[in-house]
């Protein structure tokens, strides 16, 4: 007899995941929501038209098995990427601040004409960055292997 997966099976692998429709880029804001990142780890790479930013995302995937088996909750580091960038403007963000720490509470999309739209990363503090695209795709990838949250602590999640 053959048992189905079930979603704690998947909980020590590291995430990669893409999101082209805005309900996809729902599953990856509520991923990242809560994830640290210094202001200097934010690039947009014109030419390729391309921003990322390395973050550090606390595992709420991983949430409820820490706290049933007792364990530490645990952050990674993850690339997240949006593609096709045809501009970037931000607001609330000290740019000369090389020691500012954000924190990203969503990812969200305002779609425009023909596909094109406007990818929205909301920051506590009312800063946000705005990343113009003329389609959506933004992907989630963990780089580093989870380590124990300083804190110790899960943030709230709403």
């Amino acid at each position: 007899m053959t048992e189905d997966a079930r979603f704690e099976d998947g909980a020590e692998a590291p995430l990669h995941l893409m999101a082209v429709t805005e309900a996809d880029l729902e599953v990856i804001s509520t991923l990242v929501q809560d994830a640290v990142l210094p202001a200097t780890e934010m690039r947009w790479d014109r030419p390729r038209r391309r921003f990322a930013a390395l973050v550090n995302r606390f595992r709420w995937e991983d949430r409820d098995a820490a706290e049933r088996r007792g364990r530490p909750f645990e952050r990674v580091q993850a690339v997240l990427t949006v593609e096709d960038v045809t501009h970037v403007s931000s607001q609330g963000i000290d740019r000369t601040d090389r020691d500012l720490v954000l924190s990203l509470l969503s990812v969200g999309f305002e779609p425009g004409a023909d596909g094109t739209g406007r990818v929205v990363l909301t920051l506590a503090g009312d800063g946000a960055v705005a990343l113009d695209v003329e389609c959506l795709e933004v992907t989630l990838t963990d780089v580093t292997r989870p380590y124990a949250a300083p804190s110790g602590k899960a943030p709230r999640h709403s």
